[in-house]
């Protein structure tokens, strides 16, 4: 393929001739340019340090379209917002007409205006990451109901794939289930955990955000503390809710036993993975998360929310435990785990078995087959 152009939000950063962005994101489309000879990025630029959680395509021919940043969240971020559309939406279309094949990043503010660009566009071949929930019944923003929308009608939207976590109702032909991956077929093994009288470990990676609800995770390990078993969290991430994070640790007098740690490299968090017993995410929304599933691949019991295709994943809760969201229910769930350690162990070898089953093999011939 000649020219392969992705629209999408992720902020990038520059550093002498290489692009860097949010490494799991530009990980993952490090496997799609194995089979491009020239990118175009449209996409926010920043000037800013790197940090341990960027990471550069992997691409010799790069042509970046630097765009502004938007939302909608306050009043005066709007006004500004409008007088940048027109400017984003020519650069888009631009970079659409010079593409062969044109890929987006959905949900956003950006993949909503590339929705409704590549309607100008039915001849070319595309494709569209939704790596939001796709669950028609589940509350969200109407930018994203309208994304959703775009790109499941095949009247505005034509030779389109669209890569999406689950089956649901109502899906056009235009949609595809799909699945992703962050560790190759080389890398597995055999993990064995330690006995939980050896001490029980629990892991949170993801941003300290409200969305993620890592305060309610804490308040779990915390039940389970005052209840005597051995516990530590280790917390890898940042974020607004850090802060408060550190306060309700402090008051609760447990900075002996959960420790946030910040952002981290992939092989600091790999090896995190395999200590851990417990991999938890009480998110309000995902798409296919990832921390669960790398998590499951290295025998980790997940605990997670039942939103979107995470019930699938858990195998609505054989190979791990739906989180209810009521602090007295959850703590009991995970306790009957802790009590008995032959259950924790069928539900960490179903979850390796299941996961490892998602590697970035699998995960690459599926997109050499979406791209050729």
């Amino acid at each position: 393929m000649k020219k392969f152009v992705i629209i999408t939000h992720v902020n990038h950063i520059q550093n002498q001739d290489q692009y860097y962005g949010y490494a799991p994101y530009v990980r993952e489309m490090n496997l799609w340019l194995q089979y491009v000879d020239q990118l175009i990025v449209v996409a926010p630029l920043k000037k800013d340090n790197l940090t341990s959680i960027d990471l550069a395509y992997n691409c010799n021919d790069i042509f970046f379209s630097n765009i502004p940043d938007i939302n909608f969240i306050t009043f005066k971020s709007r006004i500004s917002s409008v007088f940048k559309l027109p400017v984003i939406f020519w650069k888009i279309f631009l970079a659409m007409y010079r593409a062969d094949h044109i890929h987006l990043r959905c949900p956003g503010n950006i993949g909503l205006i590339g929705c409704f660009v590549q309607i100008l566009f039915p001849k070319k071949v595309k494709t569209a990451k939704y790596a939001g929930n796709w669950d028609p019944k589940s509350k969200q923003p109407w930018t994203y109901r309208l994304q959703k929308y775009i790109l499941n009608n095949t009247i505005l939207t034509r030779n389109m794939q669209v890569l999406v976590y689950g089956n649901w109702d109502g899906q056009s032909k235009n949609i595809k289930s799909f699945f992703t991956a962050t560790y190759s077929q080389t890398e597995k093994e055999a993990v064995q955990k330690k006995s939980f009288q050896e001490g029980i470990s629990f892991l949170f990676a993801g941003s300290l955000s409200k969305g993620k609800n890592s305060l309610y995770a804490i308040q779990i390990v915390n039940q389970l503390l005052k209840k005597g078993y051995n516990i530590t969290f280790n917390l890898f991430g940042e974020g607004e809710e850090r802060d408060n994070l550190q306060r309700f640790i402090l008051e609760n007098k447990i900075e002996k036993f959960v420790c946030l740690h910040g952002n981290q490299d992939k092989e600091t968090i790999k090896k995190a993975m395999k200590e851990s017993h417990f991999v938890i995410l009480p998110s309000k929304s995902e798409g296919w998360p990832k921390v669960v599933a790398e998590g499951m691949f290295w025998g980790g019991v997940s605990i997670a929310t039942k939103v979107s295709c995470v019930p699938y994943m858990l195998d609505y809760g054989k190979r791990g435990v739906l989180l209810e969201m009521n602090l007295e229910k959850d703590t009991e769930q995970i306790e009957n785990v802790l009590m008995n350690q032959d259950v924790f162990l069928s539900k960490s070898q179903l979850a390796l078995k299941w996961s490892q089953g998602y590697t970035t093999d699998v995960f690459q011939e599926e997109i050499r087959k979406l791209i050729k």
